[in-house]
């Protein structure tokens, strides 16, 4: 016969058993977001715009930033000779009387910029997936060299951050409520209320990957998400309720990342 501070010291063991399993955080069930992209993202100049850059003998640009105070401006590229359309294709660097030219970088949807003079550092933003309901930007960091040219020495890829975030993000569904976690912390938590929907899909509700951008403001660059929801009908992931979450980006020796200090907007 089991004794009574016996049996509640097993129903601990069993609950606490319970709560591994399944990922719990204060008795609610925590699951992994599910990322959209499947691969890294390929950003390759059309041919046909390659020779047209190659024999440009002037471009027609657009600023994207003027800091005056370093003598550092960056440039969307609109147009070529005669008028040629760039498709969006096409960034100008320029450091005092230097141009560097990244002509296979995006400039749609008005790209951020940001000269970091304390470490030599120009942060560049790029839309490179873009559409109803969709903006995926990539980072570039780059550098200049004694002669002033401009070299990209980092570049986060939206496959990469998406693949980052989904290591540090989980989140828990109450009924119309939805929760955020990252690294078991709460950090926002909304509630649904399309209704029209049919409900939220009961395998794959949350997704991250059609909304990743970046926040240039304070010198340390920020990555800022949007989660989606999917729900039983439909195919398309909604919006209307979602948070825009935050996240520090810190960069490794070796060229990797970490993200911390998650925050809602």
């Amino acid at each position: 016969m089991i004794r009574k501070k016996e049996w509640m010291f097993a129903l601990i063991l069993f609950t606490y058993g319970l709560c591994l399993l399944s990922s719990c955080k204060n008795g609610v069930e925590l699951k992994k977001i599910n990322g959209v992209l499947e691969e890294p993202v390929t950003i390759q100049l059309p041919e046909h715009l390659k020779k047209a850059y190659e024999t440009a003998v002037k471009v027609h640009p657009f600023e994207l930033m003027n800091d005056s105070a370093n003598n550092v401006c960056v440039f969307g590229i609109g147009e070529l000779d005669n008028g040629l359309s760039t498709e969006g294709y096409g960034v100008m660097v320029i450091k005092n009387a230097t141009t560097t030219s990244f002509n296979e970088i995006r400039n749609t949807r008005q790209p951020k910029a940001l000269y970091d003079a304390s470490s030599n550092s120009l942060w560049l933003t790029s839309c490179v997936i873009e559409g109803t309901g969709t903006n995926v930007e990539q980072l570039y960091r780059m550098k200049f060299d004694s002669d002033d040219c401009a070299h990209i020495i980092q570049t986060i890829d939206p496959y990469q951050m998406q693949q980052k975030l989904i290591e540090c993000l989980s989140y828990a569904v109450k009924v119309d409520q939805i929760s955020f976690y990252a690294n078991g912390v709460m950090i926002a938590s909304v509630k649904n209320t399309v209704t029209d929907m049919g409900g939220l899909d009961d395998e794959q509700p949350i997704w991250i990957g059609e909304q990743i951008s970046y926040d240039l403001e304070n010198g340390q660059p920020r990555v800022c998400f949007v989660p989606g929801v999917n729900f039983t009908t439909g195919l398309v992931l909604l919006y209307d309720d979602m948070p825009t979450l935050s996240a520090s980006i810190v960069f490794n020796e070796d060229g990797g990342f970490t993200l911390s200090d998650f925050s809602l907007l």
